[in-house]
Formats: C-alpha cells, structure tokens, sequence
C-alpha cells in the first residue's frame, strides 16, 4: 500500500548543473511515474545543459517567478511566472533565464525515466552545433559537457 510523503524543498541537497539550484525531490518524494525537480535559476543560467530532447519523456514546466525563455523548433517562447509549457518525447528545447530576476520553477517529467537525452552545444573546434554528452570530471568537483565529435570540453558546471 502507498503511503502520503512529504518533503521540504529546502532540505533536498541541491545538484550540480546549469542551474544555481536543482532539487530532485522524485526520490524523496517517492515517486513511482514521475520525475519532478525544483529549479532556480540566476540570470543567464539555463534548465539543461543544452538544447536537447527526451525521445521519451514528456516534460512540464511551471514557472513560479520570473520569466523564462524556451528555445524551442518554432523560435523562442516566453513564459511567465503562473504560466506552464509542455514538451512533448522527442520535442527540441532549453529553457534559461534571460532576464533580470531569478528564475523559480517546477519540472515535470513521465515517464519517471527520460531514457537516453540528445543534446546539441556550440563546439568552437567544430565551428558549429554538435551533439554532445556530459560526464563528471575526475575529483568530481564539476560535471563537464564535451563535443561528441571531437571530445571538445564546450562547458563546465559547478
């Protein structure tokens, strides 16, 4: 039998990544079909590492405060705090915050599993968009993503 959870957003160790503040509150939570994270974001910090796609998942985005930008196949698309946006598996974004204030924010995710995520990033060595993947840095004090053609380091999160 299931059982109610409950959890303070505050107390979940917050992970590394584009954003100031990434809590995975899924595992604390509970929960069995659904991934769900708590985002904040400081001006200029973005949701993903990347433009990028989950071929199997959904995604649901409820911005609290602030306003962020979604780069999506069809331009960009504001959404403002109360407002949500859903991302079909397999649709193009990257959500970052292009403005002023921070940016607060809920994902949503389902399945629970995102299955293998393609992600695109500007490669200066390639001179273009590249797919790219992310690995953790050996002393395991940032996550790295790297240029999957030429092994290019094209950013560095904390």
């Amino acid at each position: 039998m299931a059982t109610m959870e409950k959890v303070s957003i505050d107390a979940v160790e917050s992970r590394m990544g584009p954003a100031s503040v990434k809590r995975a509150l899924a595992g604390p939570l509970g929960t069995d079909d659904i991934a769900l994270n708590h985002y904040e974001l400081a001006p200029g910090e973005s949701f993903g590492f990347g433009y990028h796609r989950h071929p199997n998942q959904e995604e649901v985005f409820l911005i609290q405060s602030g306003t962020a930008t979604f780069e999506t196949e069809d331009g960009d698309v504001r959404v403002e705090a109360g407002e949500a946006i859903r991302f079909a598996p397999g649709e193009w974004q990257r959500g970052r915050n292009e403005g002023d204030e921070r940016v607060v924010a809920l994902a949503l995710g389902a399945p629970q599993e995102m299955g293998d995520t393609d992600m695109l990033r500007h490669c200066d060595d390639c001179g273009g968009r590249t797919h790219n993947y992310v690995e953790m840095t050996d002393d395991r004090d940032a996550l790295v993503t790297r240029c999957a053609e030429c092994d290019a380091e094209t950013g560095r999160f904390t």
